[in-house]
């Protein structure tokens, strides 16, 4: 988790406090904001762990603040602290893609289980993401008969199919084969086909 920040944001004093002092107990780094806009202004994303946000804030909200960051794309873990008179909000929030929510008072040990398994899911997607553009890149390196030999192994064509559809021998597909491999680093057929789902989808 190194590298992350815990962003708090909560207009109340006594509240930023608590969640300061709780991210302390256990080593976690954190930056406090008072409002929505104050977190932007300095908001960057690629450090960011996740968030405990306040869903009732004025000027801009919570669930204003997860709506603007889901239209402009960014997908660090929300945890949203709630009055109990919030709760349907944050269902729905939820359904818009915050990844927890807290009723006050907050259990402190539930909150920072909370905190420890969206910072885990954050780290997951970074390296996704990290993974995806090497992904891109590897395939970006292929030759386009390369590109014709992948699809149709990718699409489970044998050896002597893939020579008959291309129109070439068994033994160039072979050699070209195994550079789409290597240049994909696939170590095997169904890496070489998870790559593709990670490129290209399912479908």
């Amino acid at each position: 988790m190194t590298g992350y920040i815990v962003h708090i944001i909560d207009d109340n004093a006594a509240n930023r406090e608590l969640f300061q002092d709780l991210m302390d107990s256990v080593d976690l780094p954190w930056q406090s904001h008072p409002g929505a806009q104050q977190f932007l202004d300095g908001f960057e994303p690629d450090n960011a762990g996740c968030l405990i946000l306040d869903v009732r804030m004025p000027r801009m909200s919570g669930l204003e603040l997860l709506g603007k960051l889901n239209a402009d794309g960014i997908t660090v873990p929300i945890i949203l602290a709630t009055a109990h008179g919030d709760v349907p909000m944050a269902i729905q929030a939820m359904k818009e893609g915050a990844f927890d929510f807290h009723e006050k008072p907050i259990d402190n040990k539930a909150l920072l289980e909370s905190v420890g398994r969206a910072m885990e899911a954050r780290q997951k997607q970074a390296q996704d993401a990290e993974d995806s553009a090497q992904a891109r890149a590897d395939y970006g390196s292929l030759t386009p008969r390369e590109i014709d030999v992948y699809k149709l192994v990718v699409d489970g064509a044998m050896n002597k199919q893939i020579a008959y559809e291309l129109s070439i021998s068994q033994r160039t597909v072979e050699v070209h084969r195994a550079k789409v491999m290597e240049k994909m680093g696939a170590r095997n057929l169904a890496d070489l086909i998870k790559k593709h789902i990670m490129l290209h989808g399912a479908g």
